[in-house]
């Protein structure tokens, strides 16, 4: 005869506890990582909070700085089916924590139910019971709130004991500034709070606005036969100034190894006087935390720091963390590096790529905490020369505790440092970067030409579950990269990639010389390296050349600073274009107070026309009515009327517009709008 099963109870802290609260946004993986938020921001938080039955339910996020003690919180607002939201301001760079916590309100349930009472017996019983709810608010509150609620009370039950009118009586009891008073003191002996507290990290504004600049500092020099230096750099800084970028990143500016060092054009037959890859750091002078003499001494980098922050540029360097064979690591710690069979250490290659000249790091070796010692070491290194902002290359080929743990360690005593991840790699490794710490990520934009993929995927960045933590920074081109695009399209092709890289991205970047002086021509037909790249030569640039599109840029920057709407990627939304060589699209401000329209023509030899459509509620156009369209590049002034108008845009003189969406005109032939 087979024997029932035991039935158990179900564990409960307090059983008493009836709310339920769940689905807490933004979330990213149930809390396991921080959500990214700048200094300044208002931060949206949602949860479904309810309960059995019919009673109310309250609820309020709890927010606080980490490390603070005590908890602040904000009163949540129902959206509609147990959908609950309210806002947080941040203001302070470093780690927050925020949760929900929601409760059956007693005093919120009886105010419910007392304002549909209407027998009047019944009223004056629930008079006497609101009495006593309030009463025991006015114990939590103690004060001057108390004394208040204490007499309130105190009215509503003489006035529930009394022959008092019942309309008196309802006044009484639904008083609403009263009522103020008593929920800002809540029974909360049967509130529950979500499981999970979440965590987000608060950068400054550089970290989702910025404008970068790359440059060789080998190649400074304006004279061919002279190597470039620090105070080379410092006359630089002037003409990056004036193209409006507020970042200058430099690719490694370490002593570069000897041994196999690449030659010109990443030939394996190097000649005597040729300077090495950048990224192949270390020789007998130093390592990481040591400088390439002939670019000058640590003191001279100090003072190129401090005279880029006179011209309002901050510095941003390269952690590159591999070694060259002659890098003093490889002789005192052959531990950190990975072997081959033979004996000899594995050096990088990603078949049928091969780095000769590089060793990557073994981040399985028994020595790992050493390591990860002296590479964080690195980063607090040029944290002391004055360096906050950091472009690490090729971080996916590194251990992704191992990022977690540095920035973590580093933000906790400098939290206004950002870094950029260089990881051109799969999707969901990209994403795995940015939501252990990486401030901002390069993109695929390089590769993203028709109107199609730029539609997908702006619009995937943009608002798609990434928004929370990948901030995108878009070059058109890098030392590795020179896109097809700009090997054959001519001029146009850089106006347009450069516009669509500065408009659809709150943060981007060039590598420049190279850009402004239309570099095009690649090592070899189909590759993507450059003929006679810096990463394997010094180079001697005119900048003065009257083909620069220096001063394009410059407006192209300008009209960035001066306009809230392109600093900020949430508020992209892509326009209907019956043509598919134009891509259209606006960005705004949250409160729509700055909208910036772009067209772009795609093809970069022919002109293209077509029909831009607005959309009349988001935009608030009104049929009929006339509006000025400002180009900020071309200073040009257009009249649009409705919803759909006309474009024809000529690639060789411009390839895009960007305009200002300015208010509606008030008077019909009113041309005041030209002044």
């Amino acid at each position: 005869m087979s024997t029932a099963p035991e039935v158990r109870p179900i564990a409960l802290a307090d059983g008493r506890i009836r709310v339920v609260v769940e689905n807490v946004a933004p979330s990213i993986e149930g809390g396991r990582f921080p959500i990214k938020r700048i200094v300044g921001d208002m931060v949206e938080v949602r949860a479904d909070c309810f309960a059995d039955g019919h009673d109310v339910v309250a609820c309020a996020v709890l927010w606080r700085r980490a490390g603070e003690p005590q908890w602040r919180n904000t009163a949540m607002q129902a959206l509609g089916n147990d959908r609950w939201q309210a806002t947080f301001r941040v203001d302070a760079v470093g780690a927050w924590q925020y949760t929900v916590c929601a409760w059956v309100d007693p005093f919120l349930s009886w105010r419910h139910d007392f304002s549909r009472r209407v027998d009047p017996e019944d009223l004056r019983v629930a008079g006497r019971t609101g009495a006593h709810l309030i009463a025991e608010a006015a114990q939590r509150a103690g004060g001057s709130d108390g004394q208040l609620l204490r007499a309130w009370s105190n009215e509503l039950d003489q006035a529930s004991q009394a022959d008092t009118d019942i309309d008196e009586l309802k006044r009484i009891g639904m008083d609403e500034a009263r009522a103020a008073v008593a929920q800002r003191h809540p029974d909360l002996r049967h509130a529950s709070t979500h499981a999970q507290t979440l965590s987000l990290i608060v950068e400054r504004e550089r970290a989702r606005f910025s404008s970068w600049y790359e440059f060789f500092p080998r190649s400074a020099s304006d004279d061919p036969a002279r190597h470039g230096t620090f105070a080379d750099c410092e006359a630089w800084l002037p003409y990056v100034q004036r193209m409006g970028f507020d970042v200058v990143y430099f690719p490694p500016i370490h002593p570069i190894g000897r041994s196999r060092r690449k030659g010109r054009n990443n030939s394996l037959d190097p000649q005597p006087d040729d300077v090495g890859s950048p990224w192949a750091i270390g020789a007998e002078e130093g390592g990481h935390d040591a400088i390439l003499p002939a670019l000058g001494t640590l003191q001279d980098f100090r003072r190129l720091v401090q005279r880029a922050g006179e011209h309002g540029l901050e510095i941003a360097l390269d952690i590159a963390f591999q070694c060259a064979p002659d890098h003093p690591w490889v002789h005192e710690h052959p531990e950190w590096f990975r072997k081959r069979a033979d004996g000899s250490i594995q050096y990088a290659e990603n078949p049928p790529k091969k780095y000769q000249d590089i060793y990557p790091f073994d981040f399985e070796s028994a020595d790992w905490r050493n390591l990860w010692l002296a590479l964080v070491g690195v980063i607090e290194f040029w944290i002391e020369q004055g360096v906050r902002i950091f472009r690490v290359d090729n971080p996916h080929t590194k251990a992704f505790p191992f990022w977690e743990w540095a920035i973590a360690r580093v933000r906790a005593a400098h939290p206004d440092v950002i870094f950029l991840s260089e990881a051109f790699t799969r999707p969901r490794v990209m994403h795995r970067l940015a939501k252990i710490g990486f401030s901002q990520s390069y993109t695929y934009f390089t590769w993203r030409n028709t109107k199609h993929e730029l539609i997908s995927y702006f619009t995937e960045l943009a608002h798609g579950p990434g928004r929370e933590y990948f901030r995108p920074n878009v070059w058109p081109n890098t030392p590795d990269i020179l896109p097809a695009s700009l090997q054959y399209g001519g001029r146009p092709a850089f106006m347009a990639r450069v516009t669509l890289a500065a408009t659809l991205g709150a943060s981007y970047g060039i590598y420049g010389p190279a850009f402004e002086l239309l570099e095009h021509q690649a090592v070899r037909e189909g590759s993507e390296e450059y003929l006679d790249s810096e990463k394997y030569q010094r180079r001697v640039w005119d900048r003065t050349r009257p083909d620069s599109l220096a001063d394009f840029i410059s407006m192209l920057n300008r009209v960035r600073r001066e306009h809230p709407a392109l600093q900020n990627d949430g508020g992209l939304q892509f326009l209907r274009v019956d043509n598919d060589e134009i891509l259209a699209y606006a960005k705004s401000t949250p409160d729509g107070s700055d909208v910036v329209v772009c067209v772009v023509n795609l093809d970069p030899h022919h002109t293209q026309s077509g029909w831009v459509e607005l959309e009349a509620s988001a935009f608030d156009i009104t049929p009929g009515q006339a509006y000025q369209m400002h180009d900020l590049l071309s200073d040009s002034r257009f009249l649009w009327n409705g919803t759909r108008n006309y474009v024809s845009l000529d690639p060789h003189r411009s390839p895009a517009h960007v305009m200002h969406l300015r208010a509606h005109l008030r008077r019909e032939n009113d041309f005041d709008y030209f002044l």
